[in-house]
């Protein structure tokens, strides 16, 4: 027992070793190329206050408390009876307690708390990557269960569809999907992107899913259907539940590659994580904050979608 706890905590430092390693060799190429960093550049690109001019909505009367040296408390009572209560900044307020306002009267500035790029472009990716997960496992059972299919229009389809999107690069199909088919059914850059990432993904879970039914005993298909069940129910019953338990892990992974690979719809103007990374970089000249704080951000996303995924193995684990 002992030899095996001093093999673990062994290997643990060995790890800890590697990791430190890693940094001091980040940090020996950083002193070389004489860079400079500037992570305090970052954090106001997650969330900043910004300030908004205040106009009073109606004619009425302001009343004003002093909060601290910076900011008071403002309380409009309009003649109709409403009233409107907000902190405003001290030096910018326009009128005394007391005065009279009328609806086009701009009382003064208040500080509103709003989402930097970075918020708006992880919001993006995960919209981006969520629809296109969903269509893409759409498209790909589809083609999937059309892969398998003894008609030979279907199978043919299922084919050609698969093997061209497996075999061209994404940039290109993000481009032919928004420049050519976006600009015919007028698709804006979200929908276009997405559909380009779903048709793509598509493709790939299409293959994981006919690998998954074929690895199901033939014998389990022919039982089925001498109890009279019809082909949609054998598969939805009894083919489909044993193959999903199958393929989880290599799903998993396409759709955690689809998070990376959702980064080039930034090509065609979509404000996500890399294009906000390349505006702060552009804006700051902190490129390689920009793009490591882009990148932990990419990693986190991959990390919980993976523990997701552990975590409904184990509960199908416990099921079995």
């Amino acid at each position: 027992m002992l030899s095996e706890l001093f093999k673990k905590i062994f290997w643990y430092l060995c790890l800890v070793g590697i990791i430190v390693f890693l940094g001091w060799g980040l940090t020996v190429m950083t002193d070389r190329i004489d860079y400079t960093w500037y992570w305090n550049r970052i954090p106001k690109y997650f969330f900043f206050t910004s300030e908004v001019e205040k106009f009073a909505d109606e004619n009425g009367i302001i009343h004003v408390k002093q909060i601290d040296e910076k900011f008071s408390q403002v309380s409009l009572e309009y003649d109709s009876g409403k009233t409107d209560a907000f902190k405003i900044r001290t030096d910018s307020l326009e009128f005394k307690d007391g005065d009279r306002v009328t609806d086009v009267d701009q009382v003064g500035a208040i500080q509103v708390f709003s989402q930097g790029i970075l918020i708006i472009g992880l919001i993006t990716t995960i919209e981006i990557s969520l629809y296109s997960s969903v269509l893409g496992m759409i498209f790909g059972l589809v083609a999937g269960l059309g892969r398998i299919s003894k008609n030979p229009l279907i199978k043919g389809l299922s084919t050609i569809y698969v093997e061209v999107i497996r075999g061209t690069p994404l940039i290109v199909q993000i481009f032919i999907f928004y420049f050519f088919l976006g600009t015919v059914l007028h698709l804006d850059r979200f929908t276009a992107g997405t559909m380009a990432l779903a048709l793509f993904v598509g493709a790939y879970v299409a293959e994981i899913i006919r690998a998954g039914i074929q690895s199901i005993h033939p014998g389990q298909m022919e039982a089925a259907r001498s109890l009279g069940m019809n082909y949609f129910q054998t598969m939805t019953y009894i083919i489909l539940p044993q193959a999903f338990k199958r393929i989880m892990p290599p799903l998993a992974g396409q759709f955690i590659s689809l998070i990376k690979d959702s980064s080039l719809v930034s090509i065609i103007a979509i404000t996500d994580l890399t294009k906000a990374g390349r505006e702060i970089s552009t804006s700051t000249f902190a490129t390689f904050e920009a793009f490591f704080t882009i990148a932990g951000m990419y990693l986190v996303l991959t990390l919980s979608l993976s523990m997701l995924v552990r975590y409904i193995e184990r509960r199908f684990a416990v099921s079995d």
